[in-house]
Formats: structure tokens, sequence, C-alpha cells
């Protein structure tokens, strides 16, 4: 970091402060994102779970970016019974989560790179600031109506398939 500050000090003034504003202006738009603003917007997919020998098919929005993953369904009033969101993280890694600004109960499914489910969080309390760690890596998780992964029977060892696993 110290040798990108040495370079960008031989270029001009412009190109300097814009270089040093840039982490301010990323803080503003995850703090705009986690306050409610409407200018975050999400792409819609389809994505399945194959459980006990079921396909469950629900409509979610893909959370791809650090804005849209800040956002989530935060400020959410309701969700429909086979609606969720996916958030991508593109690599496995730990991931927590926490209900900040949530308004309903919510499931975080984590999942592996290969779209198994490697564990649950069931009934997320909302407007809790309690994290919420994945317990193992993951690259993406799934976030749906709370008390929907028993009442549908998704476990741990299911598959999801959706085209960020190459499964689908």
């Amino acid at each position: 970091m110290v040798q990108a500050v040495s370079r960008t000090s031989t270029k001009s003034p412009l190109g300097r402060r814009l270089f040093l504003a840039a982490p301010f202006v990323l803080a503003g738009r995850l703090a705009q994102a986690q306050q409610g603003g409407s200018d975050v917007h999400f792409k819609r997919s389809s994505l399945v779970v194959v459980s006990g020998g079921r396909d469950i098919k629900f409509d979610v929005d893909l959370a791809l970016d650090d804005t849209q993953r800040a956002r989530g369904l935060m400020f959410r009033e309701k969700l429909g019974p086979y609606e969720g969101m996916l958030f991508d993280f593109y690599k496995e890694a730990p991931v927590s989560f926490w209900m900040k600004n949530t308004l309903i109960p919510l499931d975080m499914i984590f999942i592996a790179a290969d779209g198994t489910i490697k564990s649950i969080h069931a009934n997320a309390v909302p407007h809790s600031t309690e994290t919420i760690p994945s317990q193992f890596p993951v690259r993406a998780v799934l976030e749906i109506n709370g008390g929907s992964a028993k009442l549908l029977g998704i476990k741990p060892g299911d598959k999801v398939l959706h085209p960020i696993f190459g499964n689908a």
C-alpha cells in the first residue's frame, strides 16, 4: 500500500485526490446501503435445492458485490414462501452475518463452492447484532424465510443447483 501511495504522488493532484477519496466513497456507499437507500438493485435468478429426492425451486435476488451484500434483505417487510437472496462471495471463506435492520426472521443456508449445504442457521432473530458464523468456509449463503428450511426438509448435505456453483 505504501508503494501505491508513493506512485500516486508523482501523478496530478486530481489523481492523488481521487486515490485518497476512494475509501471514503466506498464507505459512504456501504453506509447508504445499510440505511435503506433505494439505489441498491439486485439481479433476479432461480435456483433449486435438491432435498430428499425433491427439487425445491426458489426465486432469489443475487447479492454479488459489497454494496449488495451489505444491504441484503434489510428493511424488507415480507418475503414470499419460495423467495430469498443468494449472497455470492466468489471463493470459499468463513463468513458471518447479522440481522441489524432486518425486519423478518430468516434461515441462513451456508453453501460450499460445489453447491453442498454445509450448515443452516434457523430463525435468525430480526434486528439482532449478534454475529452468525458459517462454521465452515463457504462460497455462498442463501437466505429464506425463517423456519422454511425445516418445513421443507432442507438439511446439511443437500445440494443447491445454480450457475455460480457450476452445476446448473
